[in-house]
């Protein structure tokens, strides 16, 4: 089976609260959940290539979802000359910049749970990233409207009326709608910066 990663991406401005991004699923582009909303970066678990060296290299869960923001969020290529070689994630710029923040607490990254679709069978890992706002606006100064699978959409408050439209009103699809129900339920920890 394969296993996704669904994270949500909160930015954390501690004047003006936290707000999430979502993601609108296009039909003509994407062959699963198209018409639906979707937290990002949502990724497969894989290395970032068939060559050997990547899946030595690869399979982190950071190290994939590092990708994934490069992808979803600033509309960079998949591949990074992994062909050639295994990617260095300390020679690339964004790569470094997302790791040194990780390690000195600008980013903290949790996993909520699995989930598994009741209807399709696929697994996510539930995953939530917080970024202090200064680091979210330093390394998503070009941050794109429109990726590879359909629409980025402006960031909407992280507050109960805006979760609860997601998970219960809006077509969500099912990893989205756990995680934001589940990051609601941990709120407190997920944002508590002590």
């Amino acid at each position: 089976m394969n296993v996704a990663i669904s994270a949500l991406t909160l930015r954390l401005d501690r004047a003006d609260g936290a707000t999430f991004l979502l993601h609108h699923r296009d039909v003509n582009k994407v062959g699963h959940a198209g018409g639906m909303y979707q937290v990002l970066p949502v990724g497969i678990f894989q290395p970032a290539g068939e060559e050997p060296w990547n899946v030595t290299n690869d399979f982190l869960l950071w190290r994939c979802l590092i990708r994934e923001y490069a992808e979803e969020l600033l509309g960079e290529a998949e591949n990074h000359g992994t062909d050639q070689s295994p990617i260095d994630y300390t020679a690339w710029p964004f790569a470094a910049r997302m790791s040194d923040a990780l390690l000195h607490g600008q980013i903290r990254a949790y996993c909520l749970g699995i989930g598994v679709d009741p209807l399709t069978f696929a697994t996510d890992i539930l995953a939530a990233v917080v970024f202090d706002a200064p680091v979210f606006d330093r390394l998503f100064d070009q941050l794109v409207t429109e990726n590879t699978e359909g629409s980025v959409l402006p960031a909407v408050p992280f507050q109960h009326d805006v979760v609860d439209r997601f998970v219960s009103s809006e077509p969500t699809q099912a990893a989205g709608a756990a995680l934001l129900a589940q990051a609601w339920y941990h709120r407190a920890q997920l944002l508590d910066r002590e």
